[in-house]
């Protein structure tokens, strides 16, 4: 097949409007499940603190007649704290800006607002996951919070050569030889936290891991089918219950690939200094500054409620 000799086709045409779509399409993920999960509440200081207890060890506990009574010997509550981190982004627009008639949004300055506060979640949730120690700071340094492997001591399952951190946030735990993530290591993990008086409810943890839990025993066969009809095969993991605890299995692409974390959400609190806020900034030239500012911090409750298989392999 040809054309006609001097046929005049687009390809020679000058002109033509272009065609593009108004929708901006962004699939990068913003899903931030331990942050959006986790009581927020109000700080009023940079340091943040919170006290912890225990209760003794059970033993016998039988006296005679009249006997005269004696005080158990009491221990005191302990005193943690961790630092507020400060979170900060922000986008500068010229002002020809309004002028413009662009595609998929109005104004440049709310899209772009909007964008980087979505960032900035995630990389709280980040924070909170990350193995990073607490930093005091000063005039020039930033202060940095604590992330939740530094406070986990009791309910820890690691591979060889591995530590755990003082459980204070002052200092990070050591990674070990990584070793295959195992429905073993999970179940003593869950085993330990509730011989600690825990009830963890959440699994934090990498696709990679996930598919992993996908395997454990007594799971695929109950929870991998085919639905009548369409032929889909579904394969879940809603809850995994042991005798320890029911949990739920949440992925988190902030989530180390080598970290499991086993949590008891409410044992966890974000205290907010400066909630999540979109500022003007001072007008200094041909142009308009927006910032989106966070202050906050973790609180980990009480460290013996969670628990951790640490040092997975991540392939």
């Amino acid at each position: 097949m040809a054309q006609p000799t001097n046929t005049f086709d687009s390809y020679d045409a000058t002109g033509i409007r272009e065609d593009l779509s108004d929708v901006i399409t962004n699939i990068s993920p913003e899903e931030t499940p331990f942050f959006s999960r986790t009581k927020k509440r109000k700080a009023s200081n940079t340091y943040v603190e919170h006290l912890t207890d225990t209760l003794r060890a059970s033993g016998d506990n039988a006296h005679i007649e009249g006997d005269d009574t004696t005080a158990d010997a009491m221990t005191a509550a302990t005193r943690q704290g961790n630092y507020t981190q400060i979170f900060k982004n922000a986008v500068v627009i010229p002002d020809t800006d309004v002028g413009l008639d662009k595609a998929g949004r109005s104004r440049e300055i709310a899209y772009q607002t909007l964008k980087i506060a979505a960032e900035q979640k995630k990389d709280v949730e980040r924070a909170l996951f990350l193995n990073n120690a607490r930093v005091a700071g000063s005039s020039t340094l930033a202060r940095e919070m604590a992330g939740a492997p530094t406070w986990l001591t009791s309910n820890t399952v690691a591979g060889s050569g591995g530590a755990d951190a003082t459980g204070d946030g002052t200092d990070i735990r050591t990674d070990g030889t990584q070793a295959a993530f195992s429905q073993t290591n999970f179940d003593s993990a869950m085993q330990s936290i509730w011989e600690n008086g825990g009830n963890p409810d959440t699994v934090y943890l990498s696709a990679f891991q996930m598919n992993v839990a996908l395997g454990f025993t007594g799971n695929n066969n109950q929870r991998s089918s085919v639905q009548a009809g369409d032929e889909r095969v579904v394969k879940s993991l809603a809850v995994y219950v042991t005798p320890w605890g029911t949990v739920q299995f949440q992925p988190s692409r902030e989530c180390r690939g080598r970290d499991v974390h086993i949590f008891q959400d409410d044992k966890w609190e974000v205290a907010e200094l400066r909630p999540m806020k979109n500022v003007a900034l001072s007008k200094t030239g041909d142009s308009e500054k927006r910032q989106v500012v966070y202050e906050a911090t973790l609180l980990c409750l009480n460290e013996a409620a969670h628990g951790a298989v640490y040092d997975c392999t991540t392939s």
